[in-house]
Parts: structure tokens; sequence; C-alpha cells
């Protein structure tokens, strides 16, 4: 009697594997993510369960001689290049991921258009559009004339032969990786399994050959990387794309990089004819201020070793709520519960009975301690109700002790809002400054307290 092919039972949001189907995944606590899945592991007796003897490996040094260095690949886009660390490496994988509708595919296909009219040869397999919609999309994006190689498969074999057949490629896009599937699988696309093999096929194949590879990833409602997290191990890049749709601005963040600073943005505008890079998002991030509203501060941040300008908004209104209000948007909910209790026992201003609204403005999602200078301004003014000068910058981190701590790269910041048209700065007092080289009014406090004087409050 024949043996029947063993199968397990997997969690499509944590990977966790089960003896049987259960409702409720006893690892992650999701509901009805357990999937029935073909084990691919031969059966024993099957003949194919025998491993075949190794072969010696070639072990060489860090020191190895030849002219094998390794040239970075220039994207063509100057933001990317700056997240990824100055350009792709040949034969290195990246992972891009982000919500839906947030301008994913249109970057990857101006990506891989100006890698074609640039001489290299890049291939764009599509698995959730016609090759038509995307001919239609590039035109739309004034790309139809690039030389691309376009083609919407789903099969991993059909892909790989694909590749091997013709000539060498220099970039391959993959949209999405939860789209395909392997032959010897017996899961539907998108399921764990699946979505290892595609990935572990595809990356061994740009190992080999050294081309460049991109995946594109689905995202879940928590906005991670959809399926196992082994995937995010196998590629030597993750990359987030963020942005809210009612802005315009994205934001490109690296998650990993191996070749590279994970500490790097790129900030794109979205726009009819695609996505523009933007140079100095400071610009942008600032123009539309209303400079003579009280509960506005602007921060002097730093992403990376980008400094960037943006302004915090808050707005604090008695509450008729026996729990009043505490609404933040591109800042940590819980530093500003922080901020406000630091606020009220070292400076006595009590937020106890009023709601709480700070915003980051442009959409930005700011994680820097620095902020929280600016966030005791703009709070402090609105309950106030006195404006801040708008010529005036903030930045510092806030201890629970109310002492003002330093931040690093000061002088960049500063550097920055003096090119922007700042004229002062309220600054920590601690921390190695060259006050030669800035040509702004420093206000340089130790303690919250002195805050208030300070802004004039």
């Amino acid at each position: 009697m024949a043996k029947t092919a063993r199968s397990s039972f997997v969690c499509q949001n944590c990977g966790a594997v089960a003896s049987r189907w259960m409702g409720k995944c006893a690892s992650c606590g999701e509901w009805n993510s357990i999937v029935e899945e073909a084990d691919s592991t031969p059966m024993p007796g099957s003949g194919m369960s025998k491993s075949a003897k190794g072969r010696i490996v070639v072990l060489e040094t860090l020191t190895h001689p030849g002219d094998d260095k390794i040239t970075r690949l220039a994207t063509g886009l100057a933001e990317l290049d700056r997240v990824t660390g100055g350009g792709i490496v040949p034969g290195s994988a990246l992972l891009i991921g982000g919500e839906p509708g947030i301008g994913k595919s249109t970057l990857l296909l101006q990506l891989a258009a100006a890698f074609a009219k640039a001489g290299r040869r890049a291939v764009y397999f599509t698995g959730e559009e016609a090759a038509a919609q995307v001919r239609l999309r590039a035109d739309r994006l004034g790309l139809a004339k690039a030389p691309l190689a376009l083609a919407s498969e789903t099969n991993v074999s059909n892909i790989l032969a694909t590749l091997a057949d013709g000539p060498h490629a220099d970039l391959v896009v993959i949209d999405s990786i939860q789209t395909l599937w392997a032959d010897a699988l017996e899961a539907a696309p998108g399921t764990v399994s699946q979505v290892r093999a595609a990935t572990q096929s595809l990356v061994r194949y740009a190992k080999a050959q050294g081309s460049a590879l991109l995946l594109v990833g689905h995202v879940t409602k928590d906005g991670q990387i959809a399926g196992p997290k082994v995937i995010e191990h196998m590629v030597d890049t993750v990359l987030y794309f963020e942005g809210d749709r009612g802005h315009p601005y994205r934001i490109l963040r690296a998650a990993k990089n191996r070749f590279g600073a994970t500490d790097e943005i790129g900030v794109f505008e979205m726009a009819a004819d695609g996505l523009r890079e933007v140079a100095n998002p400071s610009e942008l991030f600032l123009g539309d201020r209303l400079a003579r509203a009280p509960g506005s501060a602007v921060f002097a941040g730093v992403e990376g070793t980008r400094p960037i300008l943006v302004e915090i908004q808050a707005l604090v209104v008695p509450s008729g709520l026996g729990t009043p209000r505490r609404a933040v948007v591109g800042w940590d909910s819980n530093r500003l519960s922080m901020l406000l209790a630091v606020i009220d026992a070292r400076c006595g201003v009590s937020f106890a009975q009023h709601d709480v609204y700070l915003n980051v403005a442009g959409g930005l999602r700011i994680a820097e301690p620095a902020a929280d200078l600016a966030a005791a301004a703009a709070l402090l003014s609105s309950i106030s109700g006195v404006a801040l000068d708008p010529d005036r910058v903030t930045f510092g981190e806030i201890s629970l002790s109310g002492a003002v701590r330093p931040a690093g790269h000061m002088l960049t910041r500063l550097k920055e809002a003096k090119k922007l048209g700042f004229k002062q700065a309220v600054i920590p007092a601690a921390g190695d400054l060259d006050g030669g080289q800035v040509k702004l009014k420093l206000a340089r406090i130790d303690h919250v307290k002195g805050l208030a004087g300070v802004l004039g409050l």
C-alpha cells in the first residue's frame, strides 16, 4: 500500500507549525491563520531521502588577492542610492514592503526603467497585473520608450528558465513575492512554504549570477512584511515605503542593510507623473506653516546624516470627559504621556483637565528623543495661548528629572536651520558646539523649567 504524503499545519502569520488544525495560533494568537500544507520532505522508503556525498569547498581568506572588487550599481534615483548606501550591490537581494497603493510598484518601475535607459538589462516580472496594465502605467509615467523587458508570470520555474535563457540581467524585479508558486509544493500561492521556497530559489539565482534582485512584499495590518520572518533573514536589504495617503510625501527607510547604514531615509513626492525625488525635504515640511498660531514649534531633527526641519503642532483644550483624550500622529504616544508627566511634576503645569492632541506635520514619523524639547514647547505654547517666534528652532531630550540632555549632530541641525532662514535656536546647555560656525542666536537650557522663560510664555 502506497504511503500518502505527510502534511503539516502552518500559521500564515508567524510560520509556527502545529500537528493539527486549530482556530487560533498558539504562537502568535492570530485567528484563522492555520493552513494545511504538504510536507516537502521525501517520505522514508521513497528512494529520494538518501543524501548525496558532499564536495570539498575551496576555502579563502579575507585578504584574497585579485581585482574582484564589487562596484555598486547607481540606480539613477539619488534618494534610493542614499538609503541603500551608495547604490545596489550586484548579486544582492532587496525586499521592499509598504501599504497598498503607497507607490511600491511605481518606484520599482521607475527604477527598472532607469536601469534600462542606462544600458543595463532590467527584467520586470509582475504577478499582480497583466503586461498591458504595466505598459499603461509606464505610458502615464513617461517611461513607455524605456527598453525594459517585461513579463506577467507567477511560476518560479518559468521565471528562472526565462532568466537563464536570455542575456545576463543586471536587475530582476519581482512584483510581488506573495504571488509566486513552486511546482514542487502542494500549497496555495502566498502561503508560508510557497513564499519561503520562491524567495530561496530567486536569492540563490541572484547570488550565483550576480544579478540584483528586488522583491515586493505585502504587509500585514500591523505594517510588517507578510510571510515568515525568515524571508527578511534571506535577503540583504529590507526597505519600508512609508507615507500617508493624505499627504504627497513618501519616506523610504532601511530596516536592514548588509552593505550600508540603516538610519538613512529617502524622501519622495507622489505626483501625476510618478515619484519625484525631494532633495531638501525641510522646505516641503515647513512650506505651508502658519507661523503665528499657538502650539506650533519647529524641530531640528536628523535622519541618518540628513538634517530635517519639521513642524510639531500641539492643541490643548479643556476636556469635558472624565479621562482626557491623548491623541498623537507621527510620534510615540507613550513618549507624550511621559512628557506630560514631567512638565506637570517639574514645571507645575498640569494637563489633567485638558485634551491633548499632538501632530507631526507633513506625514513624517519621528522616533528621535531629541524631539522632546520641541514637543514641550508646542504644548506650553498651546496651553498658554501664546505663539512662539516663527524664526526659532528647538531640539533636545528631556529626562524624567526634567534635565535637558544633549542631542547628536547639533552643529548639523543648526546649519540646516540657518540655511532655511531661522535666526534663533533653543538647545541643550550640554554638548560640544563650535559657536564660531553658527550664525544663530542660541539659548541654552539645562532644565525644562527654563523653557517657558526662554520662549517668553
